[in-house]
């Protein structure tokens, strides 16, 4: 059983790992984060990508430029494997998103096995 401050600092030491890849777009940034078998959801509607190659391309595919967005959150809970994180992403287009991501870390606590994320527009759509 992992202790809960382990699975804290792991979910902290990979969020800066997903920063630093978002920021840097280097295809090894990107590996890194997941494992071979990883399950990645950018929206709950559609089908999961599935597998690193696949993760990797997609991620390239819709990357973002370096220097155009500014992200924060913090770690909102952990349960084992799992932790839970709250951010804001706000890009210089002005679009700003909150952010939910549920990530299941592997047996390393190093790469995910699963990444789940829901985002909301701020934007006022009244």
């Amino acid at each position: 059983m992992i202790e809960r401050a382990e699975a804290d600092a792991a979910a902290r030491r990979w969020i800066e790992r997903y920063v630093k890849a978002w920021n840097s777009n280097d295809e090894a940034d990107i590996r890194g984060l997941f494992s071979e078998d990883a399950r990645y959801l950018t929206d709950p509607w559609i089908p999961a990508v599935e597998g690193a190659d696949a993760i990797v391309a997609s991620w390239l595919e819709r990357r973002d430029e370096p220097g155009t967005f500014t992200f924060e959150g913090d770690v909102a809970g952990v349960d084992g494997h799992t932790f839970f994180y709250e951010a804001v992403t706000r890009y210089d287009s002005g679009t700003t998103y909150s952010n939910l991501w549920v990530v299941t870390l592997a047996d390393d606590l190093e790469r995910a096995e699963s990444f789940t994320e829901w985002w909301m527009d701020q934007a006022d759509k009244s």
